[in-house]
């Protein structure tokens, strides 16, 4: 098959500002190595409380919330001018407050990593049940806390790491192991909480489209998380961690790694599989990052405005067989950044986006859409990184300009018809085009978008081991049915041929 079917999709934000403000790569890195700092101290006052998050624009169009027409239409600065009736519960998703989440990350854990202190986990239990999403099994797994003594000697004598709401010690993650700093309280939960986030849109996902649990093969999981010990420090395997959890209990799983561009690999591996025949329902699901929480908050705090980076995003997304039900994810026209294909901005796009439209014979206003690199633009131009999905719709005009498909005057109508406002949070992974998924299908479902493209790009000298950029990307259109005529069956082929003699027969006589 050249193509296959992308059958559900969730998205999801835990609001998590304390996690942020204590653990974030940022904060936590400035505290160990300064003290309390002039920016650590005035952090606290520039925090957004759950309901300020919740009426953030952006954060309701990640969730399906609002559209993106919707959105789009939403004044700005949009911090500003908070979304007054906006709920927790999108279309594709929620927004979890953060008590909620650290009782999710205890619900995750199968280790004895977070203690809550009792009362809290008491208080949250009652919470968590109001989550349409959390059956009676998952709940189950929630502990009953331990009395805050124990709490407290864990963190004095043990190293685990306190963990707050409003203020307050609510528990700690503790250490799983005495010299492996592999297993150190930072690492688990950086992990549980990426392990978490995701559980929570596979149970979105689940319940939106009404999908068996036990339909799902196979999980490819793709943050940007490495879960080991000091033997093998990445070797994983979050996929099915995620997967036990979400009651998957027919499916097995792997994880694929690759920065940004990660999820865009991990969707093309999955839809791989299911083109193949080797499974036939593959899961692609991410977590989110608590060191990319308030990452570029010191330039929010020297601007006067509210840290807005206090999100962590997750969201899973369905692939199956190519039936004609519903939109199309193309593998006859991937785009790959190869190894020599250059670094610059001109060499990446040409890779991502010219080559794979060459491949299908198409032109640059054959896509109605191009999503890369979703980063909300508050977040990043007060930190001088730009208006990132601007630029990359910038690119692909300049290119089409070049290609001689556009005229320069045309640019900008262009990018305005071509582009994307980000709305994702700075997860690193989670921008990388695939938000765009879900609201890129219900277009297409409605006859609004026939062809988009999704674009992963992926910053590798962040490991120190090469200089080189990644990146990957696919179409999404409607889907033809024709995929599902490329796989046929012996007995298919048996009937094929007896009809074929009967033509024959009938056409001798």
């Amino acid at each position: 098959m050249s193509s296959v079917g992308i059958k559900g999709y969730a998205y999801s934000l835990n609001h998590v500002p304390e996690l942020g403000l204590h653990y974030g790569n940022t904060p936590y890195v400035e505290r160990l190595t300064k003290g309390e700092t002039e920016f650590l101290s005035k952090l606290p006052e520039w925090l957004q409380s759950y309901d300020e998050a919740r009426g953030y624009a952006p954060n309701q169009a990640y969730i399906g919330g609002i559209t993106l027409d919707q959105y789009e239409a939403q004044p700005k600065p949009w911090y500003e001018n908070r979304m007054e009736d906006a709920g927790r519960y999108g279309k594709y998703g929620e927004i979890m407050p953060e008590d909620e989440f650290l009782g999710l990350m205890d619900i995750c854990d199968v280790f004895d990593i977070i203690w809550l202190e009792k009362d809290f986990a008491a208080g949250i239990r009652a919470k968590l049940e109001q989550d349409p999403v959390l059956n009676e099994n998952v709940l189950a797994r929630l502990e009953e806390g331990h009395d805050s003594e124990e709490i407290q000697v864990e963190i004095k004598d043990h190293k685990a790491l306190p963990l707050y709401f409003q203020g307050q010690v609510a528990g700690c993650a503790r250490s799983g192991h005495e010299v492996d700093e592999c297993l150190f309280p930072y690492v688990l939960l950086e992990n549980l909480a990426s392990k978490a986030g995701a559980v929570l849109s596979v149970l979105h996902l689940l319940k939106n489209h009404d999908i068996d649990p036990a339909e799902i093969d196979f999980v490819i999981e793709c943050s940007e998380e490495g879960a080991g010990d000091m033997n093998q420090r990445a070797g994983g395997n979050f996929a099915k961690a995620i997967a036990e959890i979400a009651g998957l209990v027919n499916s097995s799983g792997c994880d694929v790694r690759g920065f940004c561009a990660g999820p865009v690999n991990a969707m093309i591996a999955a839809a791989s599989q299911v083109a193949s025949g080797a499974r036939k329902n593959c899961l692609v699901v991410a977590g989110g990052a608590i060191p990319k929480l308030y990452m570029n908050a010191r330039d929010h705090v020297r601007k006067s405005m509210p840290a807005l980076e206090d999100c962590l995003g997750s969201f899973a997304i369905l692939l199956t067989e190519d039936t004609g039900e519903y939109p199309a994810m193309r593998l006859d026209a991937l785009g790959k950044h190869t190894v020599g294909a250059g670094a610059s901005p001109q060499a990446v796009t040409s890779a991502l986006v010219w080559e794979p439209l060459q491949k299908r014979g198409l032109g640059f206003n054959d896509v109605d859409k191009y999503a890369a690199e979703l980063h909300t633009p508050e977040i990043t131009l007060p930190a001088g990184a730009g208006d990132v999905p601007m630029a990359n719709a910038k690119m692909t005009a300049a290119l089409a300009v070049m290609k001689k498909q556009l005229e320069k005057k045309d640019m900008m109508d262009f990018v305005k018809e071509k582009g994307l406002t980000g709305f994702a949070h700075t997860q690193g992974h989670i921008p990388s085009g695939v938000p765009f998924v879900g609201h890129a299908c219900d277009a297409i479902k409605e006859g609004k978008l026939n062809r988009v493209m999704i674009i992963g790009k992926g910053s590798l000298f962040l490991a120190r081991l090469t200089n080189l950029s990644d990146g990957a990307s696919f179409f999404i259109e409607k889907s033809t049915g024709a995929a599902s005529m490329g796989a046929v069956s012996k007995e298919d082929v048996k009937k094929l041929i007896l009809e074929v003699l009967g033509d024959l027969r009938d056409s001798l006589k």
